[in-house]
């Protein structure tokens, strides 16, 4: 196909197109004549990627570049596929000059390592994660594994079924927009069902009956 119909399929525009390609996100098309080169399934598949991972995932063009590196790269695991997906979408929280963080970090590296999880050292959501409890903390709500249980035995099962659902013979590709679904989208999900589920416990408990 032409660049105009990779456009139309595609729902970009030719400038765009072309500026993936100058990014080196997108493979330039086979040359056909000086002014003209042809586009094929490929490039539709990576457009979508793209445009998942910039609308979706809201990555800028830097950590898009990481990622698909790690995608065309067949050396780099499924797994460290998912962990620079996971790394380039954080959220990365700055860690301030505090002891009360440092601190908070130090109890959530303790926990992964009690939950026996493995999960690289670097990982947004530890970070994510420490400035929470500092914050619960403050609020005077102290951090013990039995508030947390329900927490982790829920976050085990979602993750379980996610990990679940991604076949080792898909394509890379396909991987990643597995993992943008879930991460970004399905968290939304999880999120408005744990409230519904709140207003529904509160009804039960303290609504009129």
């Amino acid at each position: 196909m032409q660049i105009s119909e990779l456009s139309d399929r595609s729902g970009l525009t030719i400038q765009t197109i072309k500026f993936y390609i100058r990014e080196g996100l997108l493979p330039k098309g086979s040359t056909v004549s000086a002014t003209r080169a042809e586009y094929d399934g490929r490039h539709l598949e990576r457009l979508r990627l793209i445009n998942a991972l910039r609308e979706v995932g809201d990555l800028p063009v830097a950590a898009i570049q990481q990622i698909i590196a790690a995608v065309e790269d067949d050396r780099v695991s499924l797994h460290d596929l998912f962990a620079t997906t996971q790394h380039a979408i954080g959220p990365h929280v700055a860690a301030p000059h505090d002891p009360h963080w440092r601190a908070a970090r130090e109890d959530v590296d303790a926990l992964v390592r009690e939950l026996g999880w493995t999960v690289g050292a670097e990982a947004p959501a530890r970070d994510l994660l420490a400035h929470t409890f500092v914050a619960l903390r403050r609020l005077g709500f102290p951090i013990t594994l039995k508030d947390l249980r329900p927490y982790v035995n829920a976050a085990t099962e979602v993750a379980e079924h996610e990990i679940g659902r991604v076949g080792e013979g898909a394509p890379r590709s396909r991987t990643v927009h597995s993992l943008l679904v879930s991460t970004v989208l399905y968290e939304q999900v999880l999120t408005a069902l744990h409230r519904l589920a709140q207003e529904d416990a509160s009804a039960r408990r303290f609504g009129t009956r």
